[in-house]
């Protein structure tokens, strides 16, 4: 898996609906760091 293009398309797609990385985690019961590495194509093995 490309984890940069995975990164962003995350972050494209969260960008045209309006949200932020804390909706995001949020809604998913996560912290915001979590999704902002993921954004920046950071991957934990």
């Amino acid at each position: 898996m490309d984890c940069i293009k995975t990164g962003r398309l995350i972050a494209s797609l969260r960008n045209e609906k309006g949200l932020t990385q804390k909706n995001i985690a949020d809604a998913l019961g996560i912290q915001s760091k979590t999704v902002s590495k993921w954004e920046c194509g950071v991957s934990h093995s």
